[in-house]
């Protein structure tokens, strides 16, 4: 695009090679970091899961339910958090608009790209300075295994970075404790997986949804 033309700087009379302008050079880095993000996001779709770190991931119908809801409830400029859901991450990348951020928090590194937090639950509050409390519009958790440890320690990161609303997808039998700690309610949404699994799984919300009911 036009941004990107080479604006050369005159040539010196002992160097024959045309020199880039400090703009243009910036510019050019820009685009090639945005270009390498872009290119990491298109291969990380294809990740396999990896059972030993508890990875099951979405089927495309409830990754873009998912992902609809949570545009709808952020905005067009919103900020959205996914906490160890990369699929729903992918899916929102897809279809987000380009003032809608976005931030990844996960422990698996295949996924990283410009919007990756590496997160481990176990150390909650360990974020980056750039990612300030109260500065998400929603926050989307799913944590990696079903225990009282994963969920309490998951929900504190949710609503550390929170304003006020978050998604809990977890297994059903993670209701009482949900409630306890985050103040959400179950939805009838059932979030699907690309391997069918053993337990039966909830969408919970602390807000009222026109969509998940």
């Amino acid at each position: 695009s036009d941004a990107y033309k080479m604006d050369a700087e005159p040539m010196s009379d002992d160097d024959d090679t045309p020199k880039l302008s400090e703009h243009t050079m910036a510019a050019l880095m820009e685009f090639y970091a945005e270009q390498s993000a872009t290119d990491k996001v298109q291969q990380n779709s294809a990740v396999s899961e990896n059972w030993q770190l508890s990875q099951f991931w979405y089927n495309d119908f409830t990754a873009e339910t998912l992902a609809k809801e949570a545009l709808h409830v952020a905005g067009e400029n919103g900020r959205i958090a996914c906490i160890s859901c990369p699929t729903l991450y992918l899916k929102l990348k897809e279809l987000r608009p380009p003032t809608c951020d976005l931030v990844l928090l996960e422990y698996d590194k295949r996924f990283e790209c410009h919007d990756f937090v590496f997160y481990d639950y176990n150390k909650p509050l360990q974020l980056p300075d750039n990612l300030l409390g109260k500065s998400c519009d929603l926050v989307i958790i799913d944590p990696p295994f079903l225990s009282e440890e994963c969920l309490t320690k998951a929900s504190i990161t949710a609503k550390h970075l929170t304003k006020d609303k978050i998604i809990l997808c977890t297994g059903a039998v993670m209701k009482d404790l949900a409630q306890h700690l985050l103040d959400v309610i179950p939805t009838s949404f059932v979030p699907e997986h690309t391997n069918n699994l053993a337990n039966q799984f909830c969408c919970f919300i602390n807000y009222k949804s026109d969509h998940l009911q």
